[in-house]
């Protein structure tokens, strides 16, 4: 959320910046007016409040005077001056309430630096690595490949639960589970992450805190009779965390990890991507959540995507980084890369992580701050988030990049501790 008094310092330049995102739903001059008019409601109140102290400190020595109807006299004024605050309380709830609806609603200030564009053809290359495999067959999709070897079996999960969920079977399953392995005990043996397993589900004040409510809920399944969601990240949990603390300066910064299951109603996206694991309802990925300091967080984030990429590094998957621009930016970011996996049947780059820096956005959402010292005054800290990686992406990228001409799967080489064997057939 973005602060009102750095939204009143700086409005033009907010308005500039919302511009360059193509954002046009909300009016930043009304927010302002909305704060006007609370802190005119609120000079009110202090006023009769100040008056109701000033009269109410007359009436024991009327008393005291035997000045009784005077008194009473002042006690009908001090009824009156608590009616008159309770209207005006009131008034200032409503503006309040209001002007709290509207902020929540503004998406980050990007970036200076973020680049200007409109869609995710405007994203810059910033570097690639590995070089795409040049087949010498006709190679064949993920799901065609998973089908084959009877690891991947969409049509059971269709049927146990209905289209873009999948049921992964046999080797298929223990890939997945050795994926998720390899990127937690890389996480946290290597890069120096301490490891959760949160909650799946998360209430409306966690996910207000990250962004995702009130502007996405049509994208997020929930729990019915509840003020629970399922999650669609382990950002919204692992973020949560240190919700409404206050840090020291010396914890900084809070490196956490998890695996979860993701879940999303992928809202508005019929036709994209829907075919295989790369876009499907439930899903799972291993999360990196960063709790910095403000003057940390752009080397924190380089540290972030460095992290992501050094598994695909691993894997020895072919990939790209991109810097994302302003119209492809999402709701909560200042700043954000996307790294992008080599996928044959695609004869493209996929994303496979998105690795944000949200700047001081979601930690005054969610009440983050820290201290630099006992005497010093509470700041709002840093988030940084990304995925290190998603799992079911990671597995179709494994498939492609891996496949045989005999319709076998090598397995990558730091995967065959954990899957046992060197082929998948």
């Amino acid at each position: 959320m973005l602060d009102i008094k750095r939204i009143r310092e700086n409005l033009e330049d907010i308005k500039k910046a919302m511009d360059r995102r193509g954002e046009k739903e909300f009016d930043l001059d009304a927010v302002v007016e909305l704060d006007d008019q609370r802190r005119e409601l609120l000079k009110e109140v202090e006023a009769l409040k100040s008056e109701m102290n000033v009269e109410q400190k007359k009436i024991p020595q009327l008393m005291k005077e035997g000045k009784k109807e005077e008194a009473e006299a002042e006690k009908v004024k001090l009824k009156e001056l608590s009616e008159n605050i309770k209207v005006l309380d009131e008034k200032v709830k409503k503006v309040q309430d209001e002007l709290q609806y509207r902020l929540l609603r503004i998406p980050n200030v990007p970036n200076a630096n973020v680049p200007q564009g409109d869609t995710d053809e405007d994203n810059v290359e910033v570097r690639k690595w590995g070089e795409p495999r040049k087949f010498d067959f006709d190679f064949k999709a993920h799901w065609d490949i998973g089908t084959n070897l009877g690891i991947l079996d969409f049509e059971t999960g269709a049927k146990i639960t209905g289209s873009r969920f999948t049921l992964y079977r046999d080797k298929g399953a223990r890939l997945e589970r050795s994926v998720a392995n390899f990127f937690l005990n890389t996480n946290t043996e290597e890069q120096g992450y301490t490891e959760f397993i949160p909650p799946f589900m998360a209430n409306t004040n966690s996910f207000l805190g990250t962004g995702q409510l009130p502007k996405f809920g049509e994208d997020m399944f929930k729990v019915e009779g509840t003020d629970y969601y399922l999650i669609p990240t382990s950002e919204v949990p692992l973020t949560n965390i240190v919700a409404n603390e206050i840090l020291s300066y010396d914890e900084l910064p809070l490196n956490y990890t998890a695996y979860t299951p993701c879940f999303r109603s992928e809202a508005g996206s019929a036709g994209r991507d829907t075919r295989g694991l790369v876009r499907q309802h439930q899903f799972n990925k291993v999360e990196m959540v960063k709790i910095v300091a403000p003057e940390t967080s752009y080397d924190e984030l380089e540290k972030l995507t460095a992290n992501a990429e050094y598994l695909l590094q691993k894997l020895n998957i072919p990939y790209r980084v991109v810097r994302i621009c302003t119209g492809d930016l999402g709701f909560t970011a200042a700043y954000k890369y996307d790294l992008e996996v080599w996928m044959p049947s695609y004869n493209r780059y996929v994303e496979i992580s998105s690795c944000s820096n949200c700047e001081d956005f979601q930690a005054r959402r969610a009440g983050i701050r820290f201290k630099r010292d006992k005497n010093s005054k509470a700041e709002y800290c840093h988030t940084l988030n990304g995925s290190g990686l998603a799992v079911g992406r990671t597995v179709a990228a494994i498939l492609e990049n891996y496949q045989q001409a005999d319709g076998s799967v090598v397995v990558p080489e730091v995967l065959r501790p954990y899957m046992g064997i060197d082929v998948i057939k």
